[in-house]
């Protein structure tokens, strides 16, 4: 079933009928699931694909999507779902700068319900542009206080975007009713995307969230109550490993405590009061986020630093990733043309348009001083020192020209997406990260002897070509990447197969409450214990108590029958 297109803005002057129609058409009333008779002899372990479970009858899904990169490995998810005959909605705020709602393309895959907020896309682009812009070029001469409080303020910046996002839905009386009247059988949220769960909790509908990570880890932590003990458990964005020194472990304590204190304080001043508010009872963010069914976690164990795990964790690194295509004519006579030299892959991702023109000349030079042939994906005014042998493109099919044989070496910022497509290839990086988890990501590359990492805001030519040189004609990084790559592949299903398979038994089975931890039902002293350690203390107390008092008895007695001794 290809279910058909709903586009619709919600605000004074909407016509809610024609969409509760057009919703009425796609939603699956006699929504039944069927297992055929081969699941049973088969394990889910040992099928190259969950599909002996599939559901006959299509289900009907609600995603709420985030910006950028968090967009695309959604899209991934939903788009195999609308594949295996589900249908999907996507809440869609009208001025999101990465989910065009009226191309034709989705728009024939997917139904959109788009709402009004108070922002505009390009004010939300320019908060984006200077968060990055500080990151690159401004972060490193900044004092740790500057960098707290420009951190501070892009988060209360956000959390205004994401309230404003909140109230565009949830203070929409006919976009509530909508959703309401539409049977949903599982919403899907991006962890950047705020208050979905506050929507499924309000629609009593199972929820699924979709993250990559947390500062501090403090969601998985606080919400999702997975485990991070800080003595072996290295937190983002720290670029340590598992195996930290004396310093290391106290650095990421502090980064443990301060982070939740931070973040409980900055929730209770904005969050949870306001889901109280829209509630009518007492809750919070993590309270709400905790009744999520399942967690997709977009990483995986080959560059992840094993850690404790919730049942309802599963880990989906790399869904995005495929086989490599056939390139484009012209770009494969370039390819070609490069010789036994081979080529290189240069992108610096999706969001990064602002490089300047002195940090292009110096990529360009390097570039020109090696025998490959480089592929550089760049937006923006074409650097002067560009040399021949050097392709730019404002696009480029990243994922086939790393899966191409003549592809030597993969120049990146360590973006998450990027890292896992170099690694499903098996091609090694030179990285240079700009912000968020990019200096972690990289940091683990170059501990497992497939990367090189270099300083963005020192770099120079000969740095880069140097580097450059060292991938390619080492052959230690090549073959640590390929058995890194090995790794990455050898499971039992893919990645994208995986969250597939989670979003429709959460739908088969009305949610995935049995995997959560006992722990979400504990309150703070529960969940330590002190509540048992304060009882035994008591305890303790009690016996010394009357120990105490037995023995001073004793030795009354004692003392009085020694003086009635003394007396006869």
């Amino acid at each position: 079933m290809r279910n058909p297109s709903a586009l619709s803005t919600f605000g004074t002057s909407v016509c809610t009928t024609q969409v509760d129609r057009k919703l009425a058409a796609v939603t699956p009333r006699n929504f039944r699931f069927h297992i055929s008779s081969s699941s049973s002899s088969s394990s889910f372990p040992h099928t190259p694909a969950p599909s002996s479970r599939l559901p006959v009858h299509g289900g009907h899904v609600l995603a709420f999507p985030g910006e950028f990169s968090h967009w695309l490995n959604m899209r991934n998810i939903i788009e195999e779902l609308v594949k295996r005959n589900h249908s999907v909605t996507i809440l869609v705020p009208d001025a999101s700068p990465s989910v065009n709602y009226n191309n034709s393309r989705d728009t024939a895959k997917f139904n959109f319900l788009v709402f009004k907020v108070s922002y505009s896309r390009q004010e939300y682009l320019d908060l984006m542009q200077e968060l990055m812009r500080f990151s690159m070029y401004e972060a490193h001469l900044s004092s740790p206080l500057q960098k707290f409080l420009k951190t501070a303020s892009w988060i209360l910046h956000f959390l205004d975007f994401g309230r404003q996002q909140c109230d565009g839905m949830l203070r929409n009386k006919q976009l509530m009713a909508t959703l309401r009247h539409t049977s949903f059988d599982v919403i899907l949220q991006d962890s950047m995307a705020m208050c979905g769960d506050l929507v499924a909790d309000l629609l009593s509908v199972p929820l699924i969230i979709s993250m990559r990570f947390s500062f501090g880890s403090v969601f998985e932590r606080h919400c999702g109550h997975a485990p991070a003990p800080p003595s072996y458990v290295p937190l983002a964005p720290l670029s340590y490993n598992d195996h930290m020194t004396l310093s290391e472990r106290l650095v990421n304590m502090v980064i443990y405590v301060g982070s939740s204190a931070v973040s409980e304080l900055t929730w209770k001043l904005t969050l949870d009061q306001y889901y109280r508010e829209i509630k009518g009872t007492p809750s919070s963010v993590c309270e709400t986020m905790g009744k999520a069914d399942v967690w997709l976690i977009r990483t995986f164990w080959d560059i992840e630093t094993p850690r404790p795990t919730p049942p309802n964790f599963k880990y989906v690194g790399g869904l995005h990733c495929k086989p490599a295509n056939q390139l484009p004519e012209d770009l494969e006579a370039f390819v070609q043309s490069s010789g036994d030299a081979g080529i290189i892959v240069a992108s610096f991702g999706s969001m990064v348009t602002n490089l300047t023109m002195q940090h292009a000349n110096i990529i360009a030079t390097a570039f020109g001083q090696i025998p490959q042939k480089v592929i550089w994906r760049y937006r923006g005014e074409a650097p002067t020192a560009s040399a021949p042998n050097t392709k730019i493109s404002d696009w480029i099919p990243q994922n086939d020209l790393l899966g191409h044989p003549k592809t030597k070496a993969f120049v990146t910022h360590g973006g998450t997406n990027s890292l896992y497509e170099a690694v499903f290839h098996g091609v090694p990086l030179v990285g240079m990260p700009l912000f968020g988890d990019q200096p972690d990501n990289l940091a683990r590359m170059s501990r497992l002897g497939t990367a090189i990492v270099l300083d963005f805001n020192h770099l120079t030519a000969e740095e880069l070509a140097e580097a450059l040189h060292v991938v390619t004609n080492q052959p230690s990084y090549r073959t640590n990447m390929q058995h890194l790559s090995a790794v990455h592949r050898d499971q039992p299903v893919t990645p994208l197969s995986t969250a597939v398979f989670w979003v429709e038994f959460v739908m088969r089975h009305g949610g995935a409450r049995y995997l959560q931890l006992a722990s979400y039902d504990l309150n703070w002293f529960q969940y330590h214990s002190l509540d048992t350690g304060a009882a035994l203390l008591i305890a303790l107390m009690t016996v010394a108590a009357l120990w105490w008092v037995g023995i001073r008895c004793i030795l009354r007695q004692c003392r009085r029958r020694a003086g009635r001794e003394k007396k006869d």
